[in-house]
């Protein structure tokens, strides 16, 4: 490697690094000369022992009094450089951190996952077989029956039809308890915390919560009638229901009362929030189970335009069920609500 030119010394001749030991170096470390005091090469003093500065140029701007090296300059630019690269990953940490945070804060107010016992295979079994049962009993099973006393419900009155519904929602309800305690028996007993039925807790509060979510449930339902609205060419039928009303019979509307305040809530509650949900969180986050067993709670109800209302709805006895781990208070959250609209139908 060719060092500098050193214009008093060896005639003006390129000076090796190999030629370097032809020239006796004293013993101390810091200083190399020639003859003329030509400096062949000098450390530069305050940086590391193994940082070395050749220098034989005059104009190399390098002088002992004032150290002034591209190694420095290097260093400096390093220690500068650092710092900004490691600001991006502090900042990508904090915003996990925060995601994570708002997670757990998330987890915290619907509550921790459930002890599930049984695999995905079963909570498909028993969904499956309660929409078969479901659909048999009210389509077929008790119709037939109707047929063999010599009945059909359209030849009833308001009180035979709505005795009729409730006889059916009756049946439905305790052939679903039915499939659950037979697709669940052998994973008895059960934790302490499933299907559970109690007055205690503090769970009052988060029902009067929901019930200031009506509102909302009714500007979502008219929010879905003007996305997906009724087609002109779809004849406008009564139900037995509204029928009733209309005729203002009190014993057929007592019994339709029944059906909407008391049957449906119940069975609906023990499938949905009671059975589905909790399974559900032994594959998914509390949270995304509520949200899944919701729209599952609402395509049950066979109704495209009232999908939205219906979502939030089960969202919201969701969130009761999973803060209480108690079914009573989203029954009695799901009760008001269909009193709520059995009400507005006698206006």
């Amino acid at each position: 490697m060719l060092c500098s030119y050193c214009p008093h010394s060896l005639s003006q001749r390129p000076i090796l690094i190999a030629h370097f030991s032809k020239f006796q170096v004293p013993n101390r470390p810091c200083t190399f000369s020639l003859a003329r005091s030509s400096r062949i090469f000098q450390p530069i003093p305050k940086l590391t022992k193994k940082k070395w500065k050749f220098s034989c140029f005059r104009h190399e701007g390098f002088s002992p009094e004032n150290p002034k090296s591209e190694y420095i300059e290097h260093f400096l630019s390093e220690e500068l450089v650092q710092p900004e690269f490691k600001k991006p990953s502090a900042g990508k940490r904090d915003w996990k951190s925060s995601l994570r945070e708002a997670a757990d804060a998330v987890s915290g107010a619907v509550g921790s996952r459930w002890t599930v016992p049984w695999t995905a295979e079963t909570i498909l079994q028993v969904m499956l077989l309660w929409v078969a049962a479901f659909w048999f009993i009210g389509s077929w099973m008790i119709p037939f029956a109707a047929h063999v006393s010599g009945f059909s419900k359209e030849s009833l009155t308001f009180r035979g039809q709505a005795l009729f519904s409730l006889v059916t929602d009756v049946t439905e309800g305790l052939a679903g308890i039915a499939i659950l305690h037979r697709c669940l028996s052998r994973f008895h007993p059960l934790p302490s915390d499933w299907f559970k039925f109690s007055m205690r807790g503090k769970w009052l509060f988060d029902v009067m919560v929901g019930c200031l979510m009506f509102p909302v449930v009714n500007r979502l339902s008219q929010f879905n009638l003007s996305l997906l609205p009724i087609m002109p060419s779809t004849p406008v039928t009564l139900s037995s229901v509204e029928q009733t009303i209309l005729a203002r019979d009190p014993v057929a509307m007592a019994l339709y009362a029944i059906v909407v305040s008391v049957c449906a809530p119940v069975w609906e509650e023990i499938v949905f929030r009671g059975f589905l949900l909790p399974s559900l969180t032994k594959y998914m986050p509390v949270w995304c189970a509520i949200l899944v067993s919701s729209v599952a709670f609402a395509l049950a109800h066979f109704n495209v335009q009232r999908m939205l209302p219906l979502i939030f709805l089960g969202m919201v006895m969701g969130v009761i069920f999973a803060r209480s781990r108690n079914l009573l208070p989203s029954m009695l959250l799901h009760s008001l609500w269909n009193g709520f609209v059995f009400l507005d139908l006698m206006r």
